[in-house]
C-alpha cells in the first residue's frame, strides 16, 4: 500500500526529470557561440530560442571574424536589446554595461559568468576602457552602446561616446554597426524583456577606424545606429 501511495509522485517525478532533459536537449541543439561551459551554453542555446520565439527576433548573424578581436556597437533603445545580439552572434559579446545596472539584485552572478564589463559613468569612466582594451588584446569581442544609455529615435539627439572609436584606434580592430528595431517595451529595461517584440536587428558592413581620427569614426557610424531600418 505505502508503495501505491508513492506511486503519483514518481509519476511526476519521471515527467519532470524528462520535461527537464528535453529542455536541456533543445537549449543544446539551438546554443551557437561557445562561452566555455556547459551551463553557459544552454543558458545560450534558451536565451536564442527565447528571442526568435517568443520576441520573434529576424536577424542574420553578425558577420563577426571566426576569431581575433572585433568591437561590435548597437542603438540602445531597451533591456532587451544585449540578449537580442547575443542571440545574433555566434561568439561570445564582452558587453560594456553600468555599474548600476551590472549590480541589479539577482543578475549580478549572470553578468560577471558572461564577462561584462561595468562602467563607472561619473567616476573613474577610464578604468573600463582599459579593461576592455585587455579583452580585445586577447582576441574576445567587445559589445558597447556608444549612446551611452537608453535613447530612442525621438529623443533630443546624442552625440556618440568616443570609447568605441578609442578602442578601434588603439587596437586595430574593426566595428560591426548593429541596428536594433521592433522592440515593443522601447525606454524600459525589464518590461522590454517581458513585452512581446517583432525585434529585428540589422548588421552592417564593419568599420575601420585604424586611420581616423576618433570624431570622423563616429560620423560614419552614428548613421548606422540612428537611422530605423525596413522591417
Amino acid at each position: 500500500m505505502e508503495i501505491i501511495a508513492y506511486l503519483p509522485v514518481a509519476i511526476i517525478a519521471a515527467i519532470l526529470w524528462y520535461l527537464w532533459r528535453r529542455a536541456c536537449r533543445a537549449c543544446e541543439a539551438a546554443n551557437e557561440a561557445d562561452w566555455g561551459g556547459k551551463w553557459l551554453n544552454r543558458l545560450d542555446g534558451l536565451n536564442r530560442l527565447f528571442c526568435r520565439r517568443y520576441h520573434r527576433l529576424r536577424a542574420a548573424p553578425i558577420p563577426l571574424p571566426a576569431q581575433g578581436a572585433a568591437l561590435v556597437a548597437a542603438n540602445h533603445v531597451s533591456g532587451l536589446d544585449p540578449m537580442l545580439m547575443i542571440a545574433a552572434a555566434r561568439r561570445p559579446l564582452r558587453f560594456m554595461i553600468a555599474r548600476e545596472e551590472y549590480e541589479r539584485f539577482g543578475l549580478t552572478w549572470l553578468f560577471r559568468a558572461i564577462g561584462c564589463i561595468p562602467v563607472e559613468r561619473e567616476h573613474h569612466p577610464e578604468q573600463a576602457l582599459r579593461h576592455a582594451l585587455r579583452v580585445l588584446q586577447q582576441g574576445e569581442v567587445v559589445a558597447i552602446f556608444p549612446h551611452g544609455r537608453i535613447h530612442l529615435d525621438g529623443d533630443p539627439p546624442r552625440r556618440l561616446k568616443a570609447g568605441v572609436a578609442k578602442l578601434a584606434r588603439m587596437t586595430g580592430c574593426a566595428i560591426y554597426p548593429v541596428r536594433i528595431d521592433g522592440v515593443r517595451g522601447q525606454g524600459h529595461t525589464l518590461l522590454a524583456v517581458a513585452l512581446r517584440s517583432r525585434a529585428r536587428l540589422h548588421s552592417f558592413e564593419p568599420l575601420d577606424c585604424t586611420n581616423r581620427e576618433v570624431d570622423d569614426c563616429l560620423a560614419r557610424l552614428a548613421p548606422l545606429l540612428e537611422t530605423a531600418r525596413e522591417a
